[in-house]
């Protein structure tokens, strides 16, 4: 499988389990405060990333105030305009260097494979979180493990 039908593949993956992340969330009402905030700052923290892949300011907080029908709606968007950035990536593009200037004021760069593979483990990182928090809540999380949705089809 090419290196950019993996990314594709990847990406898919983020947002399904994003997907499966709000289901969860939408159905607990005691963890849904925090967990809402943490799932803010994934959509945000992608968001951001993805405006600095294609150079463009950042359009959000990257720990954004964001009710859970604006999770849903910015998740829909997230979707496609990831698709869209990868649509026109070139394969040549993985090792092409970004600079940017993170949260704390200091100036970067960093890879596009770096940068991709950071918002893929960031917010995957945040969803365990998410999942963690809900179990407490006496809820049940979302079950998002990449190898469930890669044998059940859900890739594809």
């Amino acid at each position: 499988m090419e290196r950019l039908d993996r990314l594709h593949r990847l990406i898919r993956y983020d947002d399904w389990a994003n997907r499966e992340t709000l289901a969860s969330m939408s159905a607990a009402s005691r963890a849904q405060v925090k967990s809402l905030k943490v799932f803010a700052h994934v959509l945000g923290a992608e968001r951001l990333w993805l405006d600095r892949l294609m150079g463009s300011n950042p359009s959000i907080a990257v720990w954004p105030d964001l009710s859970l029908a604006r999770c849903q709606a910015e998740t829909t968007e997230l979707e496609k305009r990831w698709e869209d950035y990868l649509d026109d990536l070139a394969p040549d593009d993985f090792d092409r260097e970004i600079s940017y200037v993170n949260s704390k004021g200091e100036r970067w760069s960093s890879t596009v494979a770096d940068v991709l593979n950071h918002v893929l483990l960031h917010s995957a990182y945040h969803r365990g979180q998410i999942a963690s928090e809900l179990r407490a809540a006496g809820s049940e999380p979302a079950y998002t493990d990449f190898i469930h949705a890669a044998r059940t089809g859900l890739l594809a």
